[in-house]
């Protein structure tokens, strides 16, 4: 008997990798160049996909193959953090030269291109200078700034952006909703935060939410529960303390957060997030609509109340301080020692 498939077994970045370019998501700008391009045929021997991890370079250069023409049998994806010899691309570079089994193309996709050695880009660079009529190479980076300029300047480069937090939020939602589940709208929105700008990394997140569910309906306490981020009374609780600069507060905020067992660079994910927040209401004319989109009701007066107090505490310090600490997290012997020094450093210090 056949044993019945769940969602544990398929990763949902692969089950609903973008198949076309109507799938493809937050990244207009560079599906509109290259459907143009088709179009006209105007097709380049070399491409150059840049960004950063889960934005769908992979996914955007298969589709690009498929809409050539290219079959399975003269697509060819390599790993060059894996193959990244001089030995390796030498074996491309003989291969090149043959033809296409039953394409007009033949396209090699060559992924975290960045790790190869210095020979191997000599070696792929002399491919690249004179690349057969039925070649095309698209080469993918998530660290640009390490390829060569003369291999840089050899492709028609696309900086592919990372998603804003409306654009994963939508893609939660929907994906949820395919596979059976109700997301709350403020669930997705933890989701999309923890996600980072990354399609795949919000996907894994999701995957590993309805893996943990009891049933189809998913709160926020749930996301919290499984992700390991804090309740959001904790987050608000603690930005009161730095309104009302008490640090014995503050400090204790800090303790209930490592007492839950709560990842620290979370923690300060979301206190930036809403201190940014607060500072966008306070300075930033016409920002109610779009922050009130991000975060639910309750929140909103929350942070908006805050933001209209005459003596407001915090500002730009404010928030660079914590971004300091957020960078010091994961270097930090003690994971909860960078908020607390930021916070005696902002409150205590300057009592």
């Amino acid at each position: 008997m056949k044993e019945k498939t769940t969602v544990a077994d398929v990763a949902l970045y692969r089950k609903y990798r973008p198949q076309t370019w109507k799938d493809v998501l937050g990244q207009d700008h560079i599906v509109k160049v290259l459907d143009s391009a088709l179009k006209l045929g105007n097709i380049s021997h070399a491409y150059l996909f840049s960004g950063s991890r889960g934005t769908g370079k992979t996914s955007v250069a298969r589709i690009f193959a498929h809409e050539i023409g290219t079959s399975s049998d003269d697509l060819y994806e390599i790993d060059a953090a894996s193959n990244r010899g001089i030995d390796d691309i030498r074996e491309i570079r003989d291969s090149v030269s043959t033809l296409p089994f039953s394409s007009k193309y033949k396209v090699y996709i060559v992924d975290e291109v960045h790790m190869l050695t210095k020979e191997a880009f000599n070696a792929l660079l002399k491919t690249l200078e004179e690349p057969p009529a039925h070649v095309i190479f698209i080469l993918a980076t998530t660290e640009i700034d390490k390829l060569p300029d003369t291999v840089v300047s050899r492709c028609q480069a696309f900086q592919f952006k990372k998603p804003n937090q409306n654009v994963l939020r939508e893609m939660i939602l929907a994906l949820a909703k395919k596979e059976g589940f109700k997301l709350e709208t403020s669930s997705a929105d933890l989701i999309a935060l923890l996600g980072d700008g990354s399609f795949r990394d919000a996907q894994g997140i999701l995957q590993k939410v309805i893996s943990s569910s009891k049933d189809k309906n998913i709160s926020v306490e749930e996301v919290e529960m499984v992700t390991g981020a804090p309740r959001k009374t904790l987050v608000n609780e603690f930005i009161s303390t730095l309104v009302e600069k008490n640090l014995s507060a503050g400090l204790d905020s800090v303790r209930k957060a490592v007492e839950h067992n709560i990842d620290m660079k979370v923690f300060l994910k979301l206190i930036l997030q809403k201190l940014r927040f607060i500072l966008l209401l306070k300075f930033g004319a016409g920002m109610d609509d779009a922050i009130h989109s991000e975060v639910s009701e309750e929140d909103f007066t929350y942070l908006k109340d805050l933001s209209q107090k005459k003596e407001l505490s915090i500002s730009s310090v404010t928030l660079l301080e914590f971004l300091n600490a957020y960078d010091s997290v994961n270097r930090a012997y003690i994971s909860e020692l960078p908020i607390e020094l930021a916070l005696i450093k902002l409150i205590g210090e300057n009592k």
